[in-house]
């Protein structure tokens, strides 16, 4: 008797299991089908000049809590006219959006992340794709486990801070879209 029940319990934890998982659609993300960016979503970003060398210039932007870094990065250069940069960045977030690319599918697979995890590493650049200034970013969070996830940025809601250094180089860069992989990437060779 008692063996029967264990199995009836286990075979309905295997059910609740399988019907919470079931129930939460993966979400994917192509890199064609992006939306426009709201600027508007980090209102508290803060900018400062660091240095000039020549026409290269470094600056630090410091996220007030609850800014979305890749609103403030755009904003940031839009504002300043940035044809190319690159940065690097840490902090915290209350949460997170990140991505891995899929192959197959031609998109990102969304790994989203709804508590706090610390920004141990977020590095990228700025280019343009057409005239419009696009900020590409792959971070690394480590989570309370001590675990360390990593992939393209889609959303980072700042925490109490995100502290980024982001150097502009005179040169400009552009993006050209690879059908092989439904992406933008840059071509060196393009001048417009």
């Amino acid at each position: 008797m008692r063996f029967s029940f264990l199995k009836y319990l286990a075979a309905t934890a295997l059910f609740v299991a399988s019907s919470a998982l079931t129930t939460q659609a993966q979400e994917y993300i192509g890199t064609s089908s992006a939306k426009p960016v709201d600027v508007s979503k980090a209102p508290g970003v803060k900018t400062k000049l660091l240095s000039t060398n020549g026409q290269t210039k470094t600056y630090l932007l410091v996220f007030a809590k609850g800014d979305e870094i890749v609103a403030g990065l755009t904003k940031f250069a839009q504002q300043y006219h940035v044809k190319n940069a690159h940065y690097q960045a840490i902090g915290d977030a209350f949460s997170a959006k990140i991505g891995v690319y899929d192959y197959d599918r031609k998109q990102f697979k969304v790994i989203p992340f709804a508590e706090p995890v610390e920004v141990a590493s977020l590095t990228g650049n700025i280019t343009l794709l057409g005239d419009k200034p696009v900020a590409h970013t792959h971070v690394s969070l480590a989570t309370f486990d001590g675990l360390l996830h990593g992939g393209h940025l889609f959303e980072l809601i700042s925490g109490p801070t995100v502290e980024l250094f982001v150097t502009v180089e005179p040169t400009p860069l552009y993006k050209k879209h690879n059908a092989e992989f439904d992406a933008n990437l840059i071509d060196p060779d393009l001048t417009n």
